[in-house]
């Protein structure tokens, strides 16, 4: 049987953080939380569960993200981040595979859950992620703040386990619009310094297709209001990205 080590990352999430840790504590042989000098209760809460608790300055989702893995007491790691937790058929399928651990890295299912509502259409589920592998196989790349897993050439074997991750995101729509403010100064900057270009398309025509994708092509519709409301936000944060990288280059 593997050793397990479960890795978070965190910034101000005493009101998840315990959810978090309960739901791994079965499968996990070692916990570590690397949090980035919160001005909350979150280690606090950290500490009384029992788990490795390191302080890390904030340099990225990215560079967070594999600055965390470095903490990892073994190879074998499960990654969350602090507003999500493991559904009970997750974690039995982590049990068994540990087990067993045949592949390089496994993929499950993540199923987000806004504003009390779970959300099973406009492109949000299933939301395959990469979340459980061998670290030595794999590394967090992607733009921030959008990060993502992915495996060496030539290493990676996958597989798919089967249960959901849940993902408590957003308990307020305010909430959701403050994110997407925070994220796209993120997105446009790492835009920018990649010499990335807004172009009329961008400006104009993306947010509008990303609305019809997700709202008709993806059934977002049939997650009623907060499916719309989901939707609208999407195509605005998409607009709102490449009016900030025009911005950008125009200074």
């Amino acid at each position: 049987m593997i050793k397990l080590s479960v890795v978070i990352i965190t910034f101000n999430e005493e009101k998840k953080i315990a959810r978090c840790h309960d739901s791994v504590k079965e499968v996990a042989d070692d916990i570590v939380v690397v949090d980035s000098f919160s001005k909350d209760k979150t280690k606090e809460i950290c500490l009384a569960k029992g788990v490795r608790f390191v302080e890390h300055a904030f340099e990225g989702h990215i560079q967070q993200k594999n600055w965390a893995i470095t903490q990892a007491q073994f190879p074998h790691v499960l990654s969350l981040d602090a507003d999500e937790a493991l559904d009970e058929r997750l974690r039995k399928s982590i049990l068994q595979i540990k087990q067993n651990f045949n592949k390089d890295g496994y993929y499950m299912n993540r199923l987000t859950n806004y504003c009390g509502h779970w959300v099973k259409h406009c492109g949000w589920y299933p939301d395959k992620k990469l979340r459980l592998w061998d670290s030595r196989k794999g590394e967090w790349r992607g733009i921030n703040p959008h990060d993502k897993y992915e495996m060496f050439a030539g290493d990676g074997t996958t597989g798919y386990l089967e249960g959901d991750i849940l993902h408590y995101s957003f308990d307020t729509i305010d909430s959701h619009i403050k994110q997407i403010e925070y994220f796209t100064d993120i997105s446009a900057k790492a835009l920018f310094q990649k010499g990335k270009k807004p172009n009329f398309i961008k400006l104009y025509l993306s947010p509008t297709a990303k609305f019809i994708e997700s709202f008709i092509l993806k059934s977002g519709f049939l997650d009623g209001k907060y499916g719309f409301r989901i939707c609208k936000n999407s195509a605005w944060a998409t607009k709102l990205k490449y009016q900030k990288l025009k911005k950008l280059w125009q200074n």
